[in-house]
């Protein structure tokens, strides 16, 4: 087998002075078919066709397994928000709950730590670069910095909003109702950008006041005992949701219209809205809670549960901006609805602090119904081919 084979066995080529093979040396088995010159030059052009069409299906790929890992933490972030701060605030342990206000302040602050690391991050791991850019982008601009504080007062009433009516409402009613901040969304992007909207986006709001009109109909087997409810009632619930979902529309559009304004990225402006919050939020503190900080000490009655909520709270803002990135408003519609899904189960076999009703269950349709349809947008259809 050694023998037969020209070269094998260890057999060296003879080499010209050039590096490679003449003609006139290579092996007599394999000069009946001499290398083709024109093949040579021609087979790295479809390897770079191949490798080409190769990278795009591969950047095809991981576009679509970001959109659903972003949609799929959306859920998980959603869901376990909102049923572990219901918890949080109903759970019946021994000394002081914690203070809601100082919770708002952790996560402003825990969410400028991670923007920060996100920018250090994009800025290739450089200390001098990440000084360079905090220091150029919110320093030295002032007033772009100044046009941030608004819309983070808003978000931080928002937040502790959000601990009250949780405080208040069960997990599922909360989610179903709080999607009224689409429409308040929509109605200030038309008022403030000058948005115009669809006919199906109309219609999806119509029907969505109607399913959240459905979710708030009083029913006897909703009314839960006074023990399980940490103050208030549902009607207090029912007034910080309505409070949250305006400002939350309020404070979106024009956070979408300060971002079209300028070239800043979203982690520098999210940075710049944790600065404001973190204040606001202390100054919230000291008015609401002064005296309770000054007995028992900022961080009372925290607690691993607590510290969950914070982080969930923390990445929330975060985890949109990646789905507001890599997914349309379609699959969003998609993950809001499974995140109410989820949250009706949930409270009903974990908390059972919630009795769905078939009301409640046909204004959940009705608000997901519109979900989906206001994230619709029918595309036109083709010419037809002639023949």
């Amino acid at each position: 087998m050694c023998a037969s084979e020209p070269g094998a066995c260890g057999a060296k080529w003879p080499v010209g002075q050039s590096g490679g093979h003449s003609l006139s040396e290579w092996p007599l088995s394999s000069r009946t078919e001499p290398p083709d010159a024109d093949a040579m030059l021609q087979k790295p052009q479809e390897l770079q066709e191949t490798e080409r069409v190769s990278l795009v299906d591969e950047d095809k790929t991981m576009s679509a397994n970001l959109k659903y890992l972003s949609l799929g933490i959306l859920v998980f972030q959603t869901t376990s928000l909102v049923l572990t701060m219901r918890y949080s605030r109903t759970l019946k342990e021994e000394g002081p709950r914690y203070l809601s206000s100082t919770a708002v302040v952790v996560a402003e602050l825990l969410k400028i730590m991670a923007c920060v690391l996100l920018v250090y991050k994009d800025s290739k791991c450089s200390l001098r670069a990440l000084n360079r850019i905090l220091h150029d982008e919110i320093l030295n601009k002032p007033m772009e910095t100044l046009k941030l504080a608004i819309p983070s007062g808003i978000y931080t009433l928002q937040n502790n909003l959000l601990y009250v009516a949780l405080s208040n409402l069960d997990a599922a009613t909360y989610q179903v109702t709080y999607q009224l901040k689409i429409l308040t969304t929509a109605l200030f992007s038309v008022s403030m950008l000058s948005k115009k909207l669809g006919v199906y986006q109309w219609l999806s709001l119509v029907i969505l006041m109607t399913g959240v009109a459905f979710v708030q109909w009083p029913s006897d087997s909703q009314e839960l005992d006074s023990k399980e409810l940490s103050a208030g009632s549902q009607f207090v619930g029912l007034m910080a949701v309505l409070t949250a979902c305006f400002s939350s529309g309020f404070a979106g559009v024009y956070f979408e219209k300060i971002l079209k304004e300028t070239k800043q990225s979203v982690w520098i402006r999210n940075i710049q809205l944790g600065f404001f919050g973190s204040i606001f939020g202390l100054m919230g503190v000291y008015i609401y809670d002064g005296e309770l900080v000054s007995k028992d000490g900022f961080f009372q009655g925290y607690n691993r549960l607590t510290w969950i909520v914070v982080v969930l709270q923390a990445l929330g803002g975060l985890v949109i901006a990646a789905v507001i990135k890599y997914a349309d408003n379609i699959l969003k519609g998609f993950a809001t609805s499974l995140s109410i899904i989820l949250s009706t189960l949930i409270s009903y076999f974990w908390l059972q602090d919630f009795v769905p009703t078939s009301v409640f269950f046909l204004g959940a349709i009705l608000v997901i119904a519109a979900t989906f349809l206001y994230g619709y947008d029918p595309k036109p259809a083709g010419n037809p081919t002639k023949a």
